[in-house]
């Protein structure tokens, strides 16, 4: 097994900066995720680490060794593409030896690996198959199969579930996260899809711009966002963003919208001084935000708490997705599904100001 290590990587494409200047180490066995919108740049920093791209300026190292010269075929990979990649004209069994082969593996040890592979991902008694006689998550697994086959040091994944249906995908990123745990190989794995990201990682790396936002685990990030971007992209519904001005009544701090006042948390205090009568951005995520009736905080006050008129009501089972008006400022809140609101209605609303967050609004960056 290996690390990898990525060193002011760079990509250029004529006058277009794919990837610029990202540093990344992704450790032994860890499973790293890099994540963003289409366009970031973080399937060309796959492609780049796996050798089909030329690097522009950087370093990739895999383990100690430098690979950026070194032939994709050598780098001692294996990469497991979105459109699965497989020959129709093979079976199971083919297409998953056919790498082996072409290295001249002894027969025999190629019969216990292709085996072996089957037997973990479930593909026993479809070895004689071919994939047209497949269903999308069958042909993933055999692209597993061929790419686990190879026994490489880092596994490379390229949004391998975006072709698969909303059922299928929460079942196979399972089977994905058990097979790695088992298997302790190094993978990066690519995926614009939060819900991935938060769910499969060990590590999340999030990308805009071809620039390298934050990493960090998947709580931190959440928790703990460096900048708008990173707070806006990870969550869903994505949280609200409230353009407000920083004020101080004796000890206490405060943001004011002009609709409503809100009492900023004691810890805050420190962190907020220099943003001081300065506009800034607040953050709150829609779980963070409760229907007063059934709110689980007992310290509810009125720095905590508003009135909003809800727009649309959206029932996802156990909660509901609320589109409130507040003022002149529209919110959404996921609400417990036992709230008696209805549109039209106006509605006591409650923050829980300690998960809240305060942004620079000229950097973006968070303040806390």
């Amino acid at each position: 097994m290996a690390s990898v290590t990525l060193k002011h990587l760079t990509k250029v494409f004529k006058n277009v900066v794919a990837v610029n200047d990202l540093n990344l180490e992704i450790k032994d066995k860890e499973f790293l995720v890099l994540v963003g919108p289409s366009g970031c740049g973080k399937t060309t920093a796959l492609r780049m680490i796996a050798g089909l791209e030329e690097v522009t300026s950087g370093e990739i190292y895999i383990g100690d060794r430098l690979v950026n010269d070194v032939q994709p075929k050598d780098r001692d990979i294996a990469m497991v593409f979105q459109n699965y990649a497989l020959y129709p004209h093979m079976t199971v069994y083919d297409n998953m030896a056919f790498a082996l082969r072409m290295r001249k593996f002894p027969k025999a040890e190629i019969q216990r690996r292709v085996h072996e592979a089957a037997k973990l991902l479930g593909l026993e008694g479809l070895l004689d198959r071919k994939p047209k006689q497949l269903s999308g998550g069958q042909r993933q697994r055999v692209a597993l199969g061929r790419a686990i086959v190879r026994e490489p040091q880092v596994f490379l994944m390229d949004e391998p579930l975006s072709n698969l249906d909303a059922k299928l995908r929460v079942q196979t990123r399972a089977e994905l996260i058990k097979l790695q745990r088992r298997l302790a190989v190094t993978t990066i794995y690519v995926t614009h899809d939060q819900v991935e990201a938060m769910t499969m990682g060990d590590r999340i790396a999030v990308i805009k711009d071809g620039v390298l936002q934050q990493v960090d685990t998947p709580l931190n990030i959440y928790h703990y966002p460096a900048n708008m971007f990173v707070a806006g992209f990870i969550g869903t519904p994505p949280m609200n963003f409230l353009e407000v001005t920083l004020k101080r009544s004796g000890d206490d701090y405060y943001v004011d919208g002009g609709d409503f006042k809100l009492l900023l948390p004691k810890f805050a205090a420190d962190k907020v001084q220099p943003w001081l009568d300065k506009q800034v951005v607040f953050g709150v995520r829609p779980e963070d935000i409760f229907d007063k009736n059934l709110a689980p905080m007992t310290n509810i006050h009125d720095g905590n708490t508003l009135k909003a008129i809800v727009d649309v009501i959206e029932p996802m089972g156990a909660v509901v997705i609320m589109y409130l008006t507040l003022g002149t400022h529209q919110i959404v809140a996921t609400i417990d599904a036992d709230t008696k609101a209805k549109e039209g209605d106006e509605l006591e609303i409650v923050l829980d100001m300690d998960k809240t967050h305060l942004f620079d609004k000229e950097t973006q960056k968070a303040i806390y």
